[in-house]
């Protein structure tokens, strides 16, 4: 049989959510038709127009009540009810203190990655990729770091200055304080609370880009990392041509894979590429198949996956991670996997428009699924962190096994009651630690950089909150002698590479990237960190932290197409550095149509 069009090369349906396939312009427009008004509404209500209300007419009540209770303070402080009223606030705070922190942390990172950061960066990369055209043709990297924090602040002013002017045309609408009519009249009480929660929101929008121009201008600045150095010394490179090689006391070899997007279907083809990827699994088959050659030859320490393990992660590909790994126990057996925005975020891998309310248990069951296959590969050899007692804890296994019941009930059923228990025990599983086998070792850390996002649309947005690097402080103070492998899903920096057009240039980078870098440099600041996300080919430096990203070995190419991934080798100097070393790049062969 001769069909007309032969199904194992899909069709248009496949490019739907296609950012290789289609522009911009084109999946905004199938947003417009697709969305779900009604769950658009109750999300925003719920996540934005409440809690800005709030915060506009929490001065005025705050007013009221100092102006009303003051009078009677010495009453309430001695009556029972008071009494009643503080132990009930201790309560609160005892028991639900810090998933009342994480949800404010989660709510200020949100409010700033959908305000702030896009409008930011596209001001920043906007410049950036000007000035690099125009004024930097033949500099040094050097010269173009320089160039990279002046555009920085500029752009954090222009974004900033617009937003104070607005500020101070609004002002005269507002009113901080209020009286007891203003409870009679809720109409006017919400008009007022509109006009002081625009003045505060865009306030902070003119303090936030201000602030974030500068610290992204007076950080250190990527650099690309140059190799000239033998397999059995560590440096010099670019960024320290003087420095002088140094014998290579310990080594470690890191096979380093991200964003496999392993899909569900035989056939089936990946969201963001589309046609213009492979059909099915078959190249991470050989990927692996590749990996298990190299390891009988030259053993492996660690085979690290950043993330995006699955397409949209659903069972089914799971599923098929499961039976891709099995024939390779060896591999399976030095095996990491972190969450990536692919496992935890896509709502729909085939509606982009598609929008989970805030407490649906869907989001939590991607979480399940996830931390199930993470339990399943590494349960036994990784350490969650203890943040009371402020040590490293049990394995990951021993930490679940109180509320295996609950996620495997949760995983049947996805009770709405079970949503915050999921939660907790999600953000209690990270930071993942494999300490190191020596007190000179390598020690690895594991982050979850996803933000909590419900939209399939901006599912890509990254952050570590402060709560995982409390984390991260504690695992290192726990191994002070070790050298520390950093793992997260997404890129902490955009990368100083040219680019042609100005849309290559703004990736999702972690919302809190400075930030994140700054701390870290504070830890640990040989640290190696590696990454994925972006699908780029990338190794550079931020001051003395490596930086590595790794590009996809099954994305953006056809099955004839060669796509590649790296292994990569550590070095512990005799001074206790840690170097990474000119990195072996394996090229996985296309395969010749028919």
């Amino acid at each position: 049989m001769q069909p007309i069009t032969d199904p194992r090369d899909g069709d248009a349906e496949d490019d739907a959510s296609s950012t290789k396939q289609r522009s911009l312009l084109s999946l905004a427009g199938s947003l417009l038709a697709e969305i779900s008004l009604p769950k658009l509404v109750v999300a925003w209500v719920w996540l934005i127009g409440v809690p800005a209300l709030l915060l506009g007419v929490a001065p005025l009540l705050a007013s009221v009540w100092l102006s009303t209770v003051s009078t009677k303070v010495a009453y309430a402080v001695s009556g029972v009810w008071s009494a009643l009223v503080l132990a009930a606030v201790l309560a609160l705070g005892w028991y639900g203190g810090r998933r009342l922190v994480r949800i404010a942390e989660g709510s200020f990172w949100a409010l700033t990655s959908l305000a702030v950061q896009p409008i930011y960066a596209l001001a920043r990369e906007g410049l950036r990729h000007l000035a690099e055209a125009v004024l930097a043709k033949g500099a040094g990297q050097a010269r173009r770091a320089r160039l990279r924090a002046a555009t920085a602040a500029v752009a954090g002013l222009a974004v900033a200055v617009p937003a104070v002017l607005l500020v101070v045309w609004l002002w005269p609408s507002t009113r901080w304080s209020g009286s007891m009519a203003d409870l009679a009249a809720p109409l006017r009480l919400a008009a007022a609370g509109a006009a002081n929660a625009a003045v505060l929101i865009v306030g902070y929008f003119a303090a936030a880009a201000a602030v974030w121009g500068i610290a992204d201008a007076t950080m250190d600045q990527p650099r690309t990392r140059r190799f000239s150095v033998k397999a059995g010394e560590a440096g010099p490179d670019e960024a320290s041509p003087d420095a002088t090689p140094r014998p290579v006391a310990r080594r470690w070899r890191v096979a380093h894979l991200s964003d496999i997007h392993i899909v569900g279907e035989r056939w089936g083809f990946r969201i963001e590429c589309g046609r213009a990827g492979p059909r099915g699994n078959g190249r991470l088959h050989r990927v692996l198949a590749r990996l298990a050659e190299i390891h009988a030859s030259e053993p492996l320490d660690l085979v690290l996956i950043t993330g995006d393990v699955t397409d949209a992660g659903r069972s089914a590909e799971w599923a098929e991670f499961f039976d891709a790994l099995t024939p390779y126990p060896d591999l399976a057996a030095r095996l990491l996997i972190q969450p990536g925005n692919h496992d935890v975020n896509v709502v729909d891998r085939a509606n982009p428009a598609r929008l989970d309310l805030p407490f649906s248990p869907i989001k939590r069951l991607r979480q399940v699924r996830t931390l199930s296959a993470i339990a399943a590969v590494q349960g036994s050899r990784v350490n969650v962190v203890d943040l009371q007692a402020r040590k490293i804890g049990p394995t990951l296994d021993t930490a679940l096994a109180p509320h295996r019941k609950m996620l495997a009930s949760f995983a049947d059923r996805a009770a709405l009651r079970d949503v915050p228990a999921v939660a907790d025990v999600w953000a209690q599983s990270f930071p993942l630690v494999l300490p190191p086998e020596t007190p000179d070792g390598l020690g690895v850390v594991l982050l979850d950089s996803n933000a909590d996002t419900h939209f399939s649309f901006t599912n890509a947005l990254g952050l570590v909150t402060a709560e995982q690097m409390r984390g991260v402080e504690i695992a290192i103070e726990a191994h002070p002698a070790a050298c520390w492998l950093v793992a997260l899903h997404h890129h902490v920096v955009e990368y100083p590479m040219p680019a042609k057009e100005l849309s290559e240039r703004i990736g999702t980078a972690l919302v809190n990237g400075t930030w994140f870098v700054r701390r870290l440099q504070k830890l640990v600041p040989d640290a190696v960190v590696m990454h994925g996300h972006r699908h780029v080919d990338w190794i550079g430096t931020c001051g003395d932290l490596t930086i590595v990203s790794a590009p996809s070995p099954v994305m953006g190419a056809t099955n004839d197409r060669d796509t590649a991934f790296y292994i990569h080798t550590l070095a512990r100097d005799a001074e206790g550095r840690l170097h990474l070393l000119a990195p072996d790049r394996i090229v996985i062969p296309g395969e010749a149509e028919g």
